[in-house]
């Protein structure tokens, strides 16, 4: 079993890793994490991965990875996690998970599940932070005792149902292959009165402004390196 992230020093230039055992090559640390995560599988080997929104939907060399990815790894399921909850409070994340499986012709990923754990929650670092309860409902749609059975809680009579299955032809027919599939109306562009409370706002925009001048502060630090 290994265990990695993606945390580390910031690179003050773009590399391009050119190997050998990549799906492509691209200057995308994220897009670079993925394919690292994937040749360090064995044949069987499973992985639960935390990767930003633009691995889901960036074309070119993105495109190109799902496609790989859907091909030779049954990737079954994504979560949809919500903003807030890490050090930087605007970074969209997913879950991804896959295993990995033994070279075929044949397409590996038959069908994805998505739980959107993102529309219409709120959380924030200090006042109102995720908590284990709040993955509940996640992990008894996940099914870890035999994911193979499995049921949807949306449907054309719930269209408000976090948890929904697509075939893989339906993923394979979408433009650029994009995986950033969502379907739950978000209340707050539709509905002014389900806006957070302006306590909620005020704290989001103190963490954004710290979140920010950290950014600035790293990068005072590096120019100072020069």
């Amino acid at each position: 079993m290994t265990f990695t992230n993606e945390e580390g020093e910031q690179e003050e230039d773009e590399l391009v890793y050119n190997r050998q055992d990549f799906w492509v090559t691209s200057s995308n640390k994220q897009l670079n994490f993925l394919q690292h995560i994937n040749t360090i599988l064995k044949a069987a080997g499973k992985a639960a991965v935390v990767l930003p929104d633009n691995v889901l939907f960036e074309g070119g060399a993105g495109e190109t990875i799902r496609k790989k990815l859907l091909e030779t790894c049954d990737l079954h399921t994504i979560l949809r996690l919500p903003t807030g909850i890490f050090y930087k409070p605007g970074v969209k994340a997913n879950v991804l998970f896959f295993d990995k499986k033994p070279a075929s012709p044949d397409v590996q990923t038959k069908e994805v599940w998505i739980y959107d754990l993102r529309t219409n929650m709120h959380f924030t670092l200090k006042k109102n932070p995720m908590k284990d309860a709040d993955l509940e409902d996640f992990i008894s749609c996940y099914n870890p005792a035999n994911r193979y059975d499995r049921t949807e809680t949306w449907s054309e009579l719930n269209p408000d149902g976090r948890w929904r299955r697509y075939s893989i032809d339906e993923i394979m027919s979408r433009d650029k292959l994009s995986l950033d599939i969502f379907w739950i109306k978000d209340k707050s562009l539709a509905d002014l009165d389900n806006l957070p409370s302006p306590d909620e706002l005020a704290v989001d925009i103190i963490e954004n402004l710290q979140s920010a001048l950290e950014s600035f502060q790293e990068l005072q630090a590096q120019l100072k390196k020069q």
